[in-house]
């Protein structure tokens, strides 16, 4: 599972002109799944992203965490984070988990972090989704579990 996450000041997501998803100051994370990918990997993937010390602290160094400054969690499903682009000039996408077994582990990850974190926003899964971000730095990490 990937998770390509973004420090953000604010982002949302809208599909068809409507916002699904907003959050202020927090992480804005693009969740890629894999084949492979199962519950364990989605429970290891919430526990850095609420951990990850990715926020500046009162003397300006990364040592707060999404907890720790209690942030907003955008979470969008990404299927594209999960292609092989290791050959030849189109992406290919089977390497990401079909569609109704990406969606199952997507929605678990999300049920986890609304258990777990009071400010959690998401996408709409299998969307065509705009997303808006301000991404604060910028800071951007890929967390592969």
């Amino acid at each position: 599972m990937k998770g390509l996450l973004q420090r953000v000041r604010q982002a949302r997501v809208e599909v068809d002109g409507e916002i699904v998803g907003a959050i202020d100051q927090g992480l804005l994370v693009l969740v890629g799944i894999e084949p492979q990918d199962d519950e364990a990997s989605a429970d290891k993937l919430l526990k850095r992203l609420l951990e990850y010390r990715v926020f500046t602290d009162a003397d300006g160094r990364m040592n707060d965490s999404l907890t720790d400054v209690q942030g907003g969690l955008l979470l969008v499903s990404q299927f594209t984070l999960a292609a092989d682009t290791r050959k030849g000039r189109r992406p290919g996408f089977s390497t990401a988990a079909p569609p109704d077994r990406a969606e199952a582990l997507f929605n678990y990850l999300v049920a986890q972090a609304q258990a777990r974190h009071p400010q959690v926003a998401t996408g709409r899964f299998g969307a065509d989704m705009q997303v808006h971000l301000v991404n604060d730095g910028p800071v951007t990490f890929m967390l592969e579990v």
